[in-house]
């Protein structure tokens, strides 16, 4: 008859029904150390984050177990010594003093939401422990527990609450956060304590002095917990980098866990960079930031804004794929590919002064012209009229041709690439941006950037040599650096768009590139901004909160050519175009100073002219009348035309001129 008994009692539990074990845990980001950088809520709203008993407090665990279910590890699934002395009390006192559940109870409790008082409730809960201990380990049910439990509000699980209520991970708990924890879920929203403190505290130091009591704790430790004040509200779940969190868990929808190449600590850095950097700049004010490891394309931060949940900057929008002018941040690469192409060096000099293409003529930011000036000096100071010529003779197709080879994916306002291309006449994203200054900074071709960690290297195509490309670097470390920023330990180019709707700083030092979008994410104008204003003090903060040290910018490649002007091949002495050998006026006298359109502040003294080119002896005009003749040198002073515009002709031997207008003060 027993026999008999028992294979029915044990056939009813192994036909027990079991519910669903393999709950819907929240979908997490992870930086590359493993810290939760974002999380979303499963889709009961609740959060619920994946956990394994070795990710938490060991304290913890023994505090729970001692608490909840000292005989966990030895009973199968139901406590009778447990359950006969809630019996016991709940006969002396006429009331329910101690509950007499297991975890594993609890578990079954938990996986159907079911009842915990009536008996037909607890009958079914020790049915499904039972089955549940023959089906799974003790880890396992343990993790179920620590997965399930609620917390109080939305948070569920032991790392949704070490979240919720200390901001942390539940891998180091100190006693009073491992006692609160253990007394929550008994009660959890009547013991919350951000809404009933004292019924927290309560439950909290019952859990304390029971643990004293099994010496679990020391008398100091449990009194010091004790006195530890509770956290007055829940914490909001980590959110740094979130829109591209937001970006990888959307390509990826069946993931639940994805694991970034973004260092959190580093990317909480940056995010605080850049609220701190627009907080004086007015409430519309957006920025971004990528900082990238351009030797591996690892991106170790990326902020798409200052505010991801901001309305007024528009903070859920991720600038750092929205489509910009690049204003001035692309004659880097013109002058790269010009080096490459034999069509200049660093010290060839070249004429800074009015030129026509077709109709197009370009000025300079300052509408002033400085004659003939190196090609260095003419990219630091990011001239205009030097970079559309060279553009001229590169052809815009090419600059586009080594965008898209360098990983980019520039597009055009519509129809073919025109010289404006040059400066800004195209949409780029920053991303992109710093994925062609990748390459700069990488000689030449640089690994593609990637965000996913443990997927294969990616290669972004050559955009130049590595001798072309350490040239526009050395030029790059010369420029003037923002106040207190150290001179000559980073390359960087700054950008403003036209109608200061953008404002760029882009550089790197021998391991990093970082880039900067600074502007309104409507795409409407910001009086007053200039790259190198706003955005470049912001690019040098960045390094020196990305690490301790910059690191050098690498050498020479053997093969690069570092001379003086005088030094040069006679070819790349001075720029010429390729078409210049055929021009019939290759040997016109040239009026080098003043150039054309220039203004002048003279005393009512002499003018001093410069020529170049032409046969002596010269004759100078102004204003249509002969002010001097017979002139050989060229370098020599002449009479001022007076205030206001005039016009000055020198004219050779061989009757050719030249002819510049100007303004006398």
């Amino acid at each position: 008859m027993a026999f008999t008994a028992w294979r029915s009692f044990d056939s009813w539990i192994d036909n027990t029904s079991l519910p669903l074990t393999l709950a819907d845990t929240s979908t997490e980001v992870l930086d590359r150390n493993g810290r939760l950088l974002r999380a979303y809520p499963v889709g009961d709203g609740l959060w619920r984050l994946a956990v394994r008993p070795d990710q938490t407090d060991p304290r913890f665990l023994e505090m729970l177990l001692r608490y909840e279910d000292k005989r966990f590890h030895s009973h199968a699934g139901v406590d009778p010594v447990a359950l006969l002395r809630a019996a016991g009390q709940a006969l002396w006192n006429g009331r329910t003093v101690s509950g007499g559940s297991t975890l594993t109870m609890q578990v079954a409790r938990l996986l159907e939401d079911g009842s915990t008082g009536r008996w037909s409730g607890k009958l079914r809960q020790m049915r499904v422990a039972l089955a549940l201990e023959r089906r799974l380990s003790k880890d396992e049910i343990l993790t179920l527990y620590l997965t399930h439990a609620p917390y109080g509000g939305a948070a569920e699980g032991i790392r949704a609450a070490a979240y919720a209520w200390f901001g942390k991970e539940p891998g180091r708990l100190t006693p009073a956060e491992a006692a609160l924890l253990v007394a929550l879920p008994q009660s959890p929203e009547r013991r919350r304590p951000d809404r009933f403190p004292e019924a927290a505290q309560d439950a909290r130091n019952r859990v304390l002095a029971r643990m004293q009591r099994q010496g679990v704790l020391t008398i100091e430790d449990a009194e010091a917990a004790r006195r530890t004040p509770l956290p007055h509200r829940m914490a909001a779940f980590p959110r740094l980098a979130p829109h591209l969190a937001d970006r990888v868990a959307a390509a990826h929808p069946g993931k639940r866990q994805h694991r970034l190449t973004i260092d959190g600590a580093v990317q909480s850095r940056m995010q605080q960079l850049l609220a701190e950097a627009v907080r004086a700049s007015g409430p519309q004010l957006s920025a971004a930031l990528i900082a990238a490891d351009h030797q591996t394309g690892e991106v170790l931060a990326l902020a798409g804004s200052p505010d991801y949940a901001g309305t007024a900057r528009r903070g859920f929008v991720d600038m750092t794929l929205a489509v910009r002018s690049p204003g001035s941040t692309l004659k880097p690469l013109v002058y790269g590919l010009a080096f490459d192409q034999g069509l200049a060096h660093p010290e060839t000099l070249i004429h800074d002064g009015p030129v026509n293409f077709d109709g197009y003529a370009p000025q300079n930011f300052d509408n002033s012209f400085r004659g003939d000036i190196r090609v260095r000096e003419a990219l630091q100071l990011s001239l205009n009229i030097p970079v559309v010529k060279l553009t001229q003779e590169l052809g815009p197709a090419r600059l586009m041709a080594a965008m898209r080879a360098g990983g980019a994916g520039p597009r055009l306002p519509g129809g073919a690439p025109g010289l404006a291309l040059a400066l800004g006449g195209v949409g780029i994203s920053l991303q992109d941006l710093v994925q062609l200054y990748a390459g700069l900074a990488a000689g030449g071709q640089g690994p593609g950037l990637q965000v996913l960690q443990g997927g294969p290297p990616l290669r972004a195509g050559r955009v130049m040599s590595a001798e072309a490309a350490w040239q526009v670097g050395d030029i790059l470390r010369g420029l003037p650096v923002p106040p207190g920023a150290k001179a000559g330990t980073i390359a960087y180019k700054t950008g403003t768009s036209y109608g200061h709707r953008d404002a760029w700083a882009i550089g790197w030092d021998g391991r990093h590139v970082i880039g900067i979008w600074m502007g309104r994410a409507d795409g409407t104008p910001v009086p007053g901004i200039f790259g190198g204003d706003l955005a470049a003090p912001v690019l040098f903060e960045a390094f020196g909160r990305l690490k301790p040290a910059l690191e050098p910018l690498p050498p020479p490649p053997p093969a690069a050519l570092i001379v003086s002007s005088a030094e040069l091949p006679p070819p790349l002495q001075r720029f010429r175009s390729r078409s210049a050998a055929f021009d019939g006026s290759a040997e016109a006298p040239e009026l080098v100073f003043p150039p054309e359109g220039a203004r002048l502040a003279l005393d009512g003294g002499s003018l001093t002219l410069k020529l170049r080119g032409g046969t002596a002896p010269f004759l100078v005009l102004a204003d249509g009348l002969p002010v001097l003749s017979g002139q050989r040198r060229r370098e020599f002073p002449v009479p001022s035309p007076g205030p206001g515009f005039s016009s000055l002709v020198i004219v050779d031997s061989a009757g050719r001129s030249d002819r510049v207008n100007l303004r006398i003060d």
